[in-house]
């Protein structure tokens, strides 16, 4: 006995079934439709939001970051690589007052595991506000030479009893390459 056979037979009994099956086919077939229909829009509005976003951050200002893009040469200069690890000290202790920061402590590290491929590495432990880290990030790796951040490590200021905001403790490696003057 085939399926049809057996379909046939339960439609000649019950009448209204076919009604009723082509009615719930319709309307499995209209919430398909509809669902559909609301997923496009969706994405349209999820598009639409998304180009506001990307519109927004073009047009935005920079206020406060170092855009200037000094010139100069790529690489750190000093006749000695002790006078090319200063000034890259220099240039990360400047970025950091820049920004309101407090430097704690500070090392030049002239014979790190880069040191072979001309890098000098300069290692900061400062306090920085919050808002202020992007700007001190930014205004590290723009412009030349060119510097390089290695390694951050941001530790959340110690709230207590009567303290009301605080600096973040900030340890940041920096490098840069030297090439001897020839």
């Amino acid at each position: 006995m085939s399926v049809w056979k057996t379909i046939e037979r339960y439609l000649a009994r019950v009448p209204f079934g076919a009604a009723i099956g082509y009615a719930g086919l319709v309307l499995v077939l209209v919430i398909v439709t509809l669902t559909s229909i609301m997923d496009v829009f969706d994405r349209r509005e999820a598009v639409a939001e998304a180009a506001d976003t990307l519109s927004h951050l073009e047009g935005r200002s920079l206020g406060g970051l170092d855009t200037t893009g000094a010139a100069g040469s790529p690489l750190l200069e000093g006749p000695t690589v002790t006078v090319a690890g200063a000034t890259l000290l220099q240039r990360v202790a400047g970025a950091i007052t820049k920004v309101g920061g407090n430097i704690v402590s500070s090392q030049v590290d002239l014979t790190g595991p880069q040191a072979k491929d001309g890098f000098i590495t300069v290692t900061a432990n400062c306090e920085v506000d919050q808002p202020s880290l992007q700007q001190l990030l930014y205004n590290i790796e723009s412009g030349m030479p060119f510097l390089f951040i290695d390694q951050l490590v941001v530790q959340a200021p110690t709230m207590g009893p009567g303290v009301v905001g605080g600096k973040m403790k900030v340890l940041i490696s920096v490098s840069g390459q030297w090439q001897a003057t020839k």
